[in-house]
């Protein structure tokens, strides 16, 4: 199996736990997954948030994601608790389509690894 098969297939498994778990009956999408790992990385629990607070939920989880990359490296959390990440490395120029692919790596690595430390909420 190619690399880019597995990885659609992984996606694909992930895509349907995580839906499965949150959606309500919907497939979550990219966006969606990415902003509920941003939720758990904010240690809070899930709540109302504002515009504002989503884009930054959402940018935690980017960071995050893209640690391992070695794009953003965690720096401290805030008096309200919330993590700041800091730029290691500018991501380079890339097309929307390889933006998704790399954010769907990303994922995957990620649940992986929440998998292997049984952490996953």
């Amino acid at each position: 199996m190619s690399r880019d098969e597995n990885l659609k297939l992984k996606w694909e498994d992930i895509q349907r736990d995580v839906s499965h778990k949150f959606g309500g009956g919907e497939t979550l999408d990219l966006d969606s997954i990415i902003f509920l790992i941003g939720v758990q990385e904010l240690g809070k629990g899930f709540r109302k948030f504002t515009k504002d607070e989503k884009v930054n939920v959402m940018h935690i989880a980017v960071c995050r994601l893209l640690e391992p990359f070695g794009y953003y490296e965690f720096d401290f959390f805030d008096d309200d608790g919330w993590p700041h990440y800091k730029t290691v490395d500018q991501l380079p120029n890339l097309k929307p389509g390889e933006q998704t692919v790399l954010m769907k790596e990303a994922i995957v690595m990620y649940f992986e690894k929440k998998d292997q430390n049984h952490t996953i909420s």
